[in-house]
């Protein structure tokens, strides 16, 4: 007779994890949001300058696309039903395709139901056993995933460094089929950009695809916000450009920008498109919106800009450490998990909304305070957040007096 088994706590290493993460100041603390985007919101039961949000242009309550996606609720309901290949690809996800198109002066879009799905739909389609993908060693999450589900083999580089990034193609000849290199467009954490054109020349030198995730650059870098491509003049260079809905254009969802052959591949082999619901009416027609407002002017970027120099300029002043940053994500360098998280408290004590970031968004030891900045903020908004800062900053010996 079998011996019985002593009843154990199966679940009891998530409760010792969980705490593990509190001791070392990296749980992360979930508020909840009762308000529209934008500068100000109300965060649990509190008005707060919102110095978060990935809302770039402001774009996430204009009125001009609610106006849109209430009319597609009219017309479509609230929910596509079905995957894109199968019952589920509305005139209006073809509307938005081809905007996307024509707003990145390339061939060809497909619209994913987020920047997340689009990498996991893109790396997988383009590389697999036997083949190898050079990537970048900060790129986003989304990369990573992808790559790892590819099965490729994967070379990591340098972050930021075309040397290094040529050394490994070179190590690596001769020993894989097809070769991808990947990067963000702009990193997501630190707020630098990559070194685009160098890795242009290195994908043409070597004949290696190169994909660039450009989420936080639409809407923010390049002509009225056409991002990374198109602030460097390398239309026609990038084979792949990836990109998100979710951050300037004020909505949800992905995309992927480039050569015709390249989307009709990802239509057939994209695993997202083909196994998972569509992006719903409302959200395709404001995205429509969204790109229909950046053709128009280029206002809302120009503000965005103005507002970064002059928030930089003065956190300098006050002697914060904002690293590497030449975008609107401004990273406020605390290094101690602890701190940053204390400092977060402080901030929203003081009536800023702004989360401290740490392991594993970024590497222990890095944490920081990561502010977003906003066309939608006036002067008065920049003002407010710069004397929390100083105030808090003073307060927990981050500045001088």
């Amino acid at each position: 007779m079998a011996a019985e088994l002593t009843p154990v706590d199966k679940l009891a290493w998530i409760r010792e994890e969980l705490q593990a993460l509190r001791e070392q100041g990296l749980y992360i603390h979930i508020r909840t949001i009762q308000s529209a985007q934008g500068p100000w919101l109300r965060v649990d039961g509190r008005q707060v300058l919102n110095f978060c949000s990935n809302n770039y242009l402001g774009l996430a309550n204009h009125p001009r696309m609610r106006e849109a996606a209430r009319r597609a609720i009219e017309q479509y309901g609230v929910g596509p039903a079905a995957v894109r290949t199968i019952a589920g690809t509305l005139d209006l996800h073809l509307v938005l395709e081809e905007k996307l198109a024509r707003f990145k002066g390339v061939e060809a879009a497909i619209s994913f139901q987020s920047g997340f799905n689009a990498n996991l739909a893109t790396i997988p389609a383009l590389v697999g056993e036997g083949d190898v993908i050079f990537s970048d060693e900060l790129n986003h999450a989304s990369i990573i995933d992808g790559c790892r589900l590819s099965r490729a083999r994967i070379v990591r580089y340098a972050h930021n460094d075309p040397n290094d990034l040529e050394a490994k193609v070179r190590e690596n000849l001769g020993s894989f089929r097809r070769g991808l290199i990947v990067t963000d467009g702009v990193f997501s954490m630190d707020g630098d950009i990559a070194p685009l054109p160098d890795i242009v020349e290195i994908a043409e030198r070597y004949n290696l695809m190169l994909m660039v995730d450009d989420a936080h650059g639409e809407g923010v870098l390049g002509r009225g916000g056409r991002g990374i491509v198109d602030h460097f003049g390398l239309h026609g260079r990038v084979d792949i450009e990836v990109g998100t809905l979710s951050k300037a254009f004020g909505v949800v969802g992905g995309y992927v920008a480039g050569r015709r052959e390249v989307v009709e591949w990802l239509r057939q082999r994209g695993r997202p498109f083909l196994f998972s619901s569509a992006m719903t009416a409302a959200d395709t027609a404001a995205c429509i919106a969204a790109v229909e407002i950046l053709e128009e002017s280029t206002a809302l970027v120009d503000r965005l800009w103005e507002n970064t120099r002059y928030f930089k300029e003065e956190m300098r002043r006050l002697g914060f450490d904002l690293g590497q940053s030449v975008t609107p994500i401004t990273p406020v360098m605390l290094g101690d998990a602890h701190l940053a998280q204390t400092f977060s408290r402080r901030l929203f004590e003081e009536g800023v909304f702004a989360q401290a970031i740490g392991y594993p968004t970024v590497p222990r030891g890095k944490a920081r305070i990561r502010v977003m900045i906003s066309a939608a903020h006036s002067r008065e908004d920049l003002d407010r957040g710069l004397e929390a800062f100083a105030r808090v900053g003073r307060e927990l010996g981050v500045i001088g007096p």
